[in-house]
């Protein structure tokens, strides 16, 4: 009996060591939780980004973090609707038990999604909403965007040093349009020129004809525009080619605006409206870096077709890529939402915009501002980079900031 109890003992370390090993517990699944504007008239486009470019950084970098598997859980906000935004937050926290959250385009949902972000201790990657000091007050809240008046500031006191001394300033209002009219004013003022008028824009405006009147009627040197990526640019645009103004040979008065005038969803629409538009922006898909023409190339394959990718997508991917570094150097462990933070206050890599930090005290991400021409080439139209604006800051999160 002895000896049979020996080798059964000897037989069980054999079979051990030959592979057959009690079962282990398995990581679990590292759940990201998405809310994002995915329907809605030009919501659809900007969803469609930010899933092409999530995809492209996943099979760049694999779809495990630190031994857990990536699952991505996807809510739709619709639009601009804060209360929806919290509300389905709040379901990715509570019932889906998610270690993260990412996504928001627009401000309003930003903000109320940064309330609960703060109230439940989630870290909350927010990939875009460019109005100054909203998440100030969200300290597990890191934005993957920039700030409209860092990057307006330094584009106004550029084009008074180009010769444009008299400027009609016309923007959305609404937060970021708001910040833009008064970044620019406030900067263009102080650089020595003079604003001729400033026209706010409904958000839900249809027409534009009373404002380019205005434009026509005060004659300014150049118009700046601040009109987000779903807020009729094609129309615009169109409009004010057709009313003569623009940066054509033939304009007298010159097209300045924010890129979101010029995104890449909608270029291609916008035809010859769009050539000469000189606007200020962190990204353009002409962005002639390695890093850049990669993602362009595999953006490509991913979206299908020629569609270039826009803000929304490098900014989406860059978020995801904080995610993947804050897991990976915690080892796995998403418990401590204050330990997340402090890796990713230290971040600092080369995105398809180019050099990119986390500014451990806004905690915002310090990136370049690009001055761009809107130019037609090999027959498709690109905002090609000429001149560049080195990690500007925000006045307004940054007291006493220069750019």
């Amino acid at each position: 009996m002895k000896r049979r109890d020996a080798l059964t003992a000897i037989g069980g370390a054999l079979a051990y060591a030959g592979g057959y090993q009690p079962a282990v517990a398995q990581a679990p699944p590292l759940k990201i939780g998405i809310v994002l504007s995915y329907s809605g008239g030009d919501n659809v486009a900007l969803g469609k980004q930010f899933d092409a470019a999530v995809a492209v950084y996943m099979k760049q970098h694999g779809d495990t973090v630190a031994g857990r598997k990536v699952q991505l859980i996807k809510r739709d906000d619709g639009g601009i609707a804060p209360d929806t935004a919290a509300r389905l937050m709040q379901e990715l926290i509570v019932q889906d038990k998610v270690d993260v959250v990412l996504g928001s385009i627009y401000t309003p949902n930003t903000i109320a999604m940064a309330r609960v972000s703060t109230q439940a201790k989630k870290p909350f990657f927010n990939v875009n909403a460019a109005t100054s000091n909203i998440v100030k007050n969200a300290p597990y809240v890191t934005r993957y965007g920039f700030t409209t008046a860092a990057a307006v500031t330094p584009f106004a006191r550029w084009a008074y040093f180009q010769g444009i001394k008299t400027c009609h300033v016309m923007y959305q209002d609404y937060g970021p349009g708001i910040d833009a009219g008064n970044a620019f004013v406030k900067s263009f003022e102080a650089s020595g020129g003079k604003i001729t008028d400033v026209s706010k824009i409904p958000v839900s405006n249809p027409d534009f004809s009373a404002y380019i009147q205005r434009v026509k009627d005060t004659q300014p040197q150049g118009v700046y525009i601040f009109l987000n990526a779903t807020g009729g640019g094609i129309q615009l645009l169109k409009a004010l080619k057709t009313a003569g103004i623009g940066s054509g040979a033939n304009s007298k008065i010159k097209l300045l605006a924010s890129g979101d005038i010029v995104d890449e969803p909608i270029l291609q629409q916008e035809g010859d409206a769009a050539l000469g538009v000189i606007s200020n922006f962190n990204y353009s898909a002409a962005h002639p870096s390695k890093v850049n023409q990669e993602f362009v190339r595999l953006f490509h394959r991913q979206y299908g077709g020629n569609q270039d990718p826009d803000f929304i997508a490098v900014q989406g991917y860059d978020a995801l890529h904080a995610i993947y570094e804050s897991v990976r150097r915690n080892n796995g462990d998403t418990s401590n939402p204050d330990k997340i933070l402090e890796v990713v206050k230290t971040l600092r890599w080369e995105s398809p915009r180019g050099p990119v930090w986390m500014n451990p005290q806004t905690r915002i991400l310090m990136q370049n501002i690009y001055i761009r021409r809107t130019e037609r080439r090999n027959g498709k139209l690109e905002n090609i980079e000429f001149a560049k604006i080195d990690f500007p800051r925000d006045p307004n999160e940054e007291p006493g900031a220069t750019s």
